[in-house]
């Protein structure tokens, strides 16, 4: 088998992330363009070695990014060629700064909002509400959202683990709205033989009906039709960049003089339940954090009053 597919084949039967994939794939493929399209079994570690750093030296990339291109590289040899990398000696590691979140006040959310176009008003709500990423919004599908108890359960997230999210009064009743919405949708589509939607993992031979029930359709459904695994058609979830798109347009004519993307609403989440004196284990679990010091950034942006002034007040009072 070819590398490229069976790099493909090894990280799905991982249950790795599709962008994940992507990204292991482009950074092997790079690797091999690197070295003139060597074959990877004649490509030891001083080859890794070269390639990275020339990606922190020549091509000044972020810390996070060569820290990437390295694992794909240490993955690929270890489950593709089934050997060790070996020992990566004289590997020089971009510079990793550490950088605080941005953070918007209360008030400046408010302003945002004011902003948005309406169409995606309930999205930006959401993701500010519960501290949801904009991946973990996309996928949310209606069986996981629990109004009598007011949670959104949020299923395989990032860090492999189910965990619940908070789901805001203020949003009940737009949010029943886009179900019934779906719902009406799901009817149209599967009218037309539409309405099958991608399950995950090996669901659909599991129970044959469940891609065309309403529970596992996309709360956020694409407005284009797909493929899915049993090749019947139904609809994805809608793509993050028009988020992306509305949430930048939404800043800017905000007047917001910081650098807003949807992420920056999960920071403002955790950093304004602080503010309120919700304790940091109980933030780290909503956000679905395993260790407790990823949670502690936002104690560096949290506005805490400090009990002191700086000099320059009392000198010139």
């Amino acid at each position: 088998m070819k590398l490229i597919p069976q790099l493909r084949k090894v990280m799905r039967q991982k249950r790795y992330a599709a962008t994940t994939e992507k990204s292991y794939v482009y950074w092997v493929k790079s690797y091999i363009r690197f070295h003139d399209m060597s074959h990877p079994d004649v490509l030891g570690a001083e080859h890794i070695t070269a390639f990275l750093n020339n990606l922190a030296e020549a091509e000044n990339v972020a810390a996070s990014t060569q820290n990437q291109a390295l694992c794909a590289l240490v993955f690929f040899y270890k489950h593709v060629l089934k050997r060790e990398p070996g020992e990566l000696e004289g590997l020089h590691r971009a510079n990793r700064p550490r950088k605080l979140p941005t953070v918007l006040s209360c008030e400046e959310v408010s302003l945002l909002f004011d902003e948005v176009d309406s169409k995606f008003l309930l999205h930006f709500q959401l993701l500010y509400g519960s501290g949801m990423r904009l991946s973990e919004l996309l996928r949310l599908r209606i069986k996981d959202v629990d109004f009598n108890q007011r949670l959104i359960l949020i299923r395989a997230p990032k860090e492999r683990r189910d965990r619940k999210a908070l789901l805001p009064d203020e949003v009940l009743m737009p949010l029943r709205e886009q179900i019934e919405h779906v719902r009406h949708l799901h009817f149209q589509d599967m009218r037309a033989d539409k309405g099958y939607v991608q399950l995950p993992f090996a669901l659909a031979r599991k129970y044959p009906n469940a891609a065309s029930a309403l529970a596992w359709q996309y709360v956020f459904p694409a407005s284009r039709y797909v493929w899915n695994d049993e090749r019947k058609l139904g609809r994805h979830h809608m793509h993050g960049s028009s988020l992306q798109r509305a949430i930048k347009k939404a800043s800017a004519r905000a007047g917001l003089r910081k650098s807003v993307g949807c992420h920056t609403l999960r920071h403002c989440f955790a950093t304004h339940l602080l503010e309120q004196g919700v304790d940091i284990r109980t933030i780290q679990q909503l956000l679905g954090h395993r260790r407790v010091q990823t949670t502690m950034i936002y104690t560096h942006v949290a506005n805490k009053p400090l009990g002191f002034t700086s000099p320059l007040s009392r000198l010139l009072r």
